[in-house]
């Protein structure tokens, strides 16, 4: 099995990158999902999330109201990291949780994209056959935030409260930047899976 991790700041294209890497035939972890899954209502991570923040980060259907979380958690470093106290350990326990699944097809020719958002920070790029780092200049990361609906200071403070792309590149070995069309995106998406084979060979 050999691991490919993805990461990339906020409104890079990394997830693009796995979706085009999923029609390749690669298994695909994406922590973002696995993160939207464990604060479902009711769920220990919800429980703690509604006792320290209030009911009011919930919506009228009781799930969290992600967008008044994310007013709150952008403002201020401390609840960003309280925040992320609550949830990343329980994403992280998933996604090896179900890496250990995958292993235990002792199937060596699985190719697993993890899409991780802090993947370097908690270490897991030393167990990638690949990190890739997808990158975009920082005023076009902040026109396709503006265009899913975000103001300019929400997008502002979302992209501030993350690492640059020249913090996260040198931890790369492939280092994809998206500054243009998907069809450029998708030739350097091509030439990740490329190498990726290359190695299985």
């Amino acid at each position: 099995m050999k691991i490919i991790g993805v990461t990339g700041p906020i409104a890079s294209g990394k997830s693009v990158v796995t979706a085009l890497l999923k029609e390749k035939g690669a298994h695909v972890i994406d922590a973002d999902v696995i993160a939207r899954e464990v604060v479902e209502p009711g769920r220990p991570a919800w429980t703690d999330i509604v006792e320290h923040f209030g009911g009011s980060v919930l919506g009228p259907d009781q799930n969290l109201d992600r967008r008044e979380l994310g007013r709150i958690v952008f403002g201020d470093a401390k609840q960003r990291a309280i925040l992320n106290e609550i949830v990343h350990p329980r994403v992280m326990d998933e996604v090896y949780t179900r890496l250990r699944e995958m292993e235990a097809t002792n199937n060596p020719d699985i190719i697993v994209v993890v899409d991780v958002p802090l993947l370097i920070e908690v270490g897991m790029d030393k167990r990638c056959a690949h990190t890739v780092v997808v990158t975009a200049d920082e005023e076009i990361r902040l026109e396709r935030l503006l265009k899913k609906g975000f103001s300019r200071e929400e997008a502002e403070r979302r992209v501030d409260a993350q690492h640059g792309k020249d913090a996260l590149a040198k931890f790369a070995d492939v280092v994809i930047v998206n500054n243009g069309t998907l069809d450029e995106l998708k030739e350097q998406t091509e030439a990740l899976w490329k190498v990726i084979q290359a190695d299985s060979q």
